[in-house]
């Protein structure tokens, strides 16, 4: 699979070290908390843990990881959740200081893209209804809600997730 993709503002690519920090700040984010399901690190450790497997994977073709790039900086990343039969679930997230500039739209559109040329036919996300800016990006990107549906207990409340796909040969 690609490792890298250039969009017209990002590079969507595999982690670096110097990314690190940046990498361990969107994942201790609270407000990224709110709507991506991270656990609580207990130890700075457990963090750094989490923050090298994640670069790890990110260099692996078993699995599709890679961060999200605006001029050289680490603004986010997309990952894949579930692989199964022809499908990929893959969940996302953009640091704060960047929504609402439609980054995400822009590196999912692109992410879709490479995914179905190379051999994944159908990509599904899911996010919490709540999650409004989520769902709009994923219905920009041509997606269609699915019949899926879920609730998710997560860090105290229960949350009503709902699922979008887009299938290879599908009209955006």
């Amino acid at each position: 699979m690609k490792a890298y993709i250039k969009t017209e503002r990002l590079e969507i690519m595999p982690f670096r070290t110097k990314d690190f920090p940046d990498l361990a700040e969107i994942l201790t984010n609270p407000q990224i908390k709110n709507t991506y399901m991270i656990p609580d690190f207990q130890t700075r450790e457990a963090l750094n843990g989490l923050v090298q497997k994640i670069a790890q994977y990110s260099l692996s073709d078993q699995r599709f990881e890679r961060g999200i790039f605006l001029e050289d900086r680490l603004i986010g990343f997309v990952n894949e959740v579930e692989r199964k039969d022809g499908s990929m679930e893959l969940g996302y997230v953009i640091h704060p200081s960047f929504w609402g500039r439609g980054f995400a739209t822009e590196m999912l559109k692109a992410v879709i893209e490479m995914l179905l040329e190379n051999g994944v036919s159908e990509i599904i996300t899911g996010a919490f209804e709540e999650n409004t800016a989520s769902i709009r990006v994923m219905e920009k990107c041509g997606m269609r809600k699915t019949t899926v549906e879920e609730d998710i207990a997560y860090r105290g409340r229960n949350h009503h997730c709902i699922y979008y796909s887009f299938e290879k040969g599908q009209c955006n």
